[in-house]
């Protein structure tokens, strides 16, 4: 280890090496980094339709199917059923957590909390949203717990729910 003396005082002052202290912190720093466990990303399941399959169609029950399109400026439109029959709502991403639990609790007390019959979520982006409002509605779909696959359709946005979005400057 180098030293500079610049003192010119008879009397020594004492001098710790801390040589192995810097050497123990680096075995410390190196054995914490390689033992630690690093967080493994988690995919979430998407069902999307086969394309290459024709008529194919997967019927749900309309009492417990919510139907979340994505518009612009970061607002969502969401009804339960079918299109034309119910209104649908219209929330920013912020409100829609709640909505989405009230429907799954719902859905779950009219079907006895069956796990075959639970909340069944189909989403439509549309061309006014971006992939930023796709990431946090499945991020909020992760976060309140939907067991069944959510369906994403960004072909078959009926023209009920295009009118409806039109009107309320959405789409």
């Amino acid at each position: 280890m180098a030293e500079l003396n610049t003192s010119r005082n008879r009397k020594e002052t004492p001098k710790v090496d801390l040589t192995a202290m810097v050497d123990l912190a680096f075995l410390l720093i190196t054995f914490f980094m390689l033992t630690t466990s690093l967080s493994k990303p988690v995919a979430l399941d998407i069902a999307k339709p086969d394309s290459s399959v024709p008529n194919v169609n997967l019927e749900l029950a309309a009492s417990r199917t919510m139907t979340i399109l994505l518009g612009k400026d970061n607002k969502v439109a969401w009804y339960m059923g079918v299109a034309g029959e119910s209104r649908p709502r219209i929330e920013d991403y912020r409100k829609i957590r709640n909505s989405i639990l009230n429907n799954k609790n719902n859905v779950a007390f009219k079907n006895a909390n069956d796990p075959r019959k639970s909340l069944a979520v189909i989403i439509k982006p549309t061309s006014g949203a971006t992939y930023k409002n796709f990431v946090d509605i499945m991020d909020e779909l992760s976060v309140t717990k939907i067991t069944t696959a959510p369906a994403i359709d960004d072909d078959h946005i009926t023209d009920a729910e295009r009118d409806f979005m039109k009107q309320n400057k959405i789409l």
